[in-house]
C-alpha cells in the first residue's frame, strides 16, 4: 500500500477560529472543571470553564487597552503553565497572533524569532528570561512593549482593561476567518535555521475537531492530563487546545523535580510525553531496583511483561504466563503504576520513535502508549495509534481529514486539514517542500496492508557508505539510546568504509550505575568515558543493536565523548532531538580519528 486516506468526520467551517473551541465548551459545560492549578501544599485548585472564559475575556480586554491591534504579533517565552493557555486564548480573542519562543532559547535565537516574525510585543515569565531578551533588545526595535508574569503584569493588564466592553472583544474574536494566521511556530532547527510555520485557525480547528472524534476514548470530560513538556512546541500546544475542546481537565508542572509528586496527587488518566521521558522512567526504576538488591526480580518482571504483551498481540496468553505475570505485576509493576498516579491508562508519544521493547513493557504495565507522527508543518498529528486501532512499533493510521502517500523514493507525503499554509516570508522554502498539494515531510516510511504508517528514518539523514550501503541511523540509534548509561548516540559513516557512532553518557544515570556496579560513584563523565567497565557496557548495547541489522549496516567502532549534548551546547533542539549536522561538524576531529586509525584517549574501541 502506498497511500491511505480517512475522510473528515467534522465538516469544515470556514469561519471557525480557536476562539470557537472555547465558546463551544463554555456553552456546553460552563461549570465543568477545565483546569486545576497547583497549590503550595501539593493540592490543586479547580478552575471551571466559566472561570477560564471570564479570565480570557478580561485579559483580552487588557491587551486591547494596552494598544494591541488586530493582526499584531505577540511573542511569548514561558514554561508550560496555566497562564500559557490563558494567554493563548486571550491573544486570539483580542485579534492578535501569538508567536511562541522556546523558554530555553539563547539570546540570538530569541532575536531571530522576534525579528523574523515581526512581533511588536513580548510576554516573559521570569527575570532570567528578561535578562536574555535584554541582551538583544536593541536588535529587535519592533518590540515596543514587554510584560512579565513574575511582576504581576497580567493582573495589571486585566485592571487596565476594565473599561473595554464585552462587545469589543466579541467583535475582535470574530474578525479572523479559518484561513487566517492563528500562530507562527518556528521549527526547532534540527536541520538548519528555524523557519516560521504559518498555522491557520482552520489548521487548528479542523485537526482538533476531527482528532477529538477519533480519540474520544482518550479525550473526554472524564479525562485528565498533567502537561509537563513545553507549550511552545506544536505537540503540547495542540493537546492544550484539544483538551479545552474536549473538556479534559488539565494541570501543569514544568519543574521535573516535582513531576512525580505532582503525578501522584493529580492522578491523570493520560499522559503526553516524548520517548526520552519513558526511557528515563524505566531506567530510573531499573537502577533503583538494582540499588535495593531487587535488580533480578525487576529484570524478570520486565521480561515477563514484554512476553505477556507479545502474547496479547498473538491472541493467546497461556495460563502459566498469566499467573507469572500476575505475581510479578503485584510485586513490581504496580509500584510503577502508582508512581504515575495510578489512573493513567493511555499516553500519547511523539517526536521520536519509542521502540518495541518499551512499547510492550508499558502496555503490559497497563499504560497503552499511543505513538503518533507529525511535524510542526502538519499542526502536529498526521497519524496516531488509538485504543481501537493500535499496533506497537507503528505510528498508527491517519486521522480524519488527512491523507498519507509514500513517494517512489520512500518519502512520506501528507495532505489534509492539518497541513500548514507555508513558511513565513520564505516562498522558496515553501515551494521546495511541496509536491503539488502534498507536503514533503523528509521522513522515510511505509504503509502496511492495514493502513498503519511505519517511520524508518529521515531522508536527509540516510548514510551512504563508501561501499554504497544505505543506512538509516535511527534503526541503530534508538535501541542503543535505551541503555540507561547512554545519553545520546549519533551514527556516522557517510562515504566512509564502515559505520561508527559517537556516544555520550547520561550524567543523571551515571552515578547510580557506578554505585550499583561497585565503582566510584563520584567518577566524572570524562573519566567514565575511558573506564573499561563503561566501555564494556556500551559495547554490549551496540552489539544488541547490531544484531538487528546486516553486517554492512552494523557499528564497527565507537567513541564515548567526555561531554554531553545539551541544548545550551547547541547540539540538541528544545524538544531534545539531536542537531546532527552541528554534531558532525563540531566533532569532526573525533570522527576523523575513528577512520584514521589514530584513536585519542577518550576511548575508541572496536565493535564485534
Amino acid at each position: 500500500m502506498n497511500e491511505t486516506t480517512m475522510a473528515a468526520i467534522v465538516p469544515h467551517d470556514p469561519n471557525a477560529t480557536i476562539c470557537d473551541l472555547l465558546e463551544e465548551r463554555f456553552r456546553e459545560t460552563p461549570e465543568h472543571t477545565l483546569f486545576s492549578v497547583p497549590r503550595t501544599d501539593g493540592g490543586w485548585n479547580p478552575i471551571t470553564t466559566s472561570d477560564f472564559h471570564s479570565q480570557v475575556i478580561a485579559l483580552a480586554k487588557g491587551f486591547v487597552a494596552a494598544g494591541v491591534k488586530p493582526g499584531d504579533k505577540i511573542g511569548i517565552m514561558c514554561k508550560v503553565r496555566f497562564e500559557w493557555t490563558l494567554i493563548d486564548f486571550a491573544t486570539a480573542y483580542a485579534g492578535a497572533i501569538l508567536v511562541p519562543v522556546y523558554e530555553t532559547s539563547s539570546p540570538s535565537q530569541i532575536a531571530h524569532v522576534l525579528s523574523d516574525s515581526g512581533a511588536n510585543a513580548l510576554i516573559l515569565e521570569t527575570a532570567e528570561m528578561h535578562a536574555r531578551f535584554d541582551e538583544i533588545q536593541a536588535e529587535v526595535p519592533g518590540i515596543g512593549t514587554s510584560w512579565r508574569l513574575d511582576l504581576g503584569d497580567l493582573d495589571t493588564l486585566r485592571a487596565h482593561g476594565a473599561d473595554i466592553t464585552d462587545a469589543e472583544i466579541d467583535k475582535r474574536r470574530r474578525l479572523a476567518k479559518g484561513s487566517d494566521i492563528a500562530t507562527l511556530i518556528y521549527t526547532s532547527g534540527s536541520t538548519g535555521a528555524p523557519k516560521g510555520c504559518i498555522i491557520t485557525h482552520a489548521n487548528f480547528v479542523d485537526t482538533i475537531r476531527n482528532a477529538a472524534k477519533e480519540m474520544s476514548m482518550v479525550v473526554n470530560t472524564d479525562a485528565s492530563t498533567l502537561l509537563f513538556i513545553t507549550a511552545a512546541h506544536i505537540f503540547a500546544r495542540v493537546v492544550s487546545l484539544l483538551a479545552v475542546h474536549s473538556g479534559v481537565r488539565v494541570g501543569h508542572q514544568s519543574d521535573t523535580k516535582l513531576l512525580l509528586p505532582s503525578l501522584q496527587s493529580f492522578k491523570p488518566t493520560f499522559l503526553l510525553a516524548v520517548p526520552r521521558v519513558f526511557e528515563k522512567v524505566y531506567n530510573s526504576a531499573e537502577q533503583k531496583a538494582e540499588a535495593g538488591g531487587k535488580g533480578s526480580i525487576f529484570r524478570l518482571a520486565t521480561a515477563t511483561a514484554i512476553e505477556y504483551s507479545h502474547a496479547l498481540d498473538a491472541g493467546h496468553v497461556s495460563f502459566a504466563l498469566r499467573a507469572k505475570f500476575a505475581v510479578l505485576d503485584r510485586l513490581v509493576l504496580s509500584k510503577l503504576r502508582a508512581a504515575i498516579g495510578g489512573r493513567a491508562i493511555y499516553a500519547v508519544s511523539g517526536s521520536a520513535p519509542l521502540g518495541l521493547r518499551l512499547g510492550h513493557f508499558y502496555r503490559a504495565l497497563g499504560l497503552k502508549i499511543l505513538e503518533g507522527y507529525g511535524l510542526t508543518e502538519t499542526t502536529a498529528p498526521v497519524t496516531i495509534n488509538v485504543p481501537q486501532k493500535f499496533k506497537i512499533g507503528s505510528v498508527g493510521p491517519v486521522l480524519p481529514g488527512i491523507s498519507v502517500r509514500i513517494a517512489a523514493d520512500g518519502e512520506v507525503l501528507v495532505r489534509g486539514v492539518n497541513v500548514f499554509a507555508g513558511y513565513w516570508h520564505n516562498d522558496k522554502a515553501t515551494a521546495e517542500t511541496f509536491d503539488g498539494d502534498w507536503y514533503k515531510t523528509g521522513d522515510i516510511g511505509n504503509i502496511d496492508d492495514d493502513g498503519y504508517l511505519w517511520i524508518t528514518g529521515r531522508k536527509k539523514e540516510i548514510i551512504v557508505t563508501a561501499g554504497g550501503k544505505n543506512v538509516a541511523p535511527a534503526t541503530l540509534e534508538d535501541p542503543i539510546r535505551a541503555n540507561p548509561l547512554i545519553g545520546q548516540c549519533v551514527v556516522v559513516g557517510d562515504e566512509k568504509p564502515f559505520i561508527s557512532a559517537l556516544i555520550t553518557l547520561d550524567s543523571e544515570m551515571l552515578e547510580p550505575w557506578l554505585r550499583n556496579n561497585e565503582l566510584n560513584p563520584a567518577m566524572s563523565v570524562a573519566d567514565a568515558a575511558r573506564h573499561p567497565a563503561i566501555l564494556a557496557e556500551i559495547q554490549g548495547a551496540i552489539d544488541r543493536a547490531n544484531a538487528l541489522v546486516s553486517r554492512a549496516e552494523s557499528i564497527r567502532k565507537f567513541v564515548i565523548l567526555p561531554t554531553e549534548f545539551t541544548e545550551a551546547s547547541g547540539h540538541l533542539t528544545p524538544k531534545m532531538s539531536i542537531k546532527r549536522h552541528v554534531i558532525i561538524a563540531d566533532f569532526a576531529s573525533e570522527i576523523d580519528a575513528i577512520y584514521d586509525g589514530n584513536p585519542d584517549t577518550s576511548g575508541i574501541t572496536l565493535g564485534n
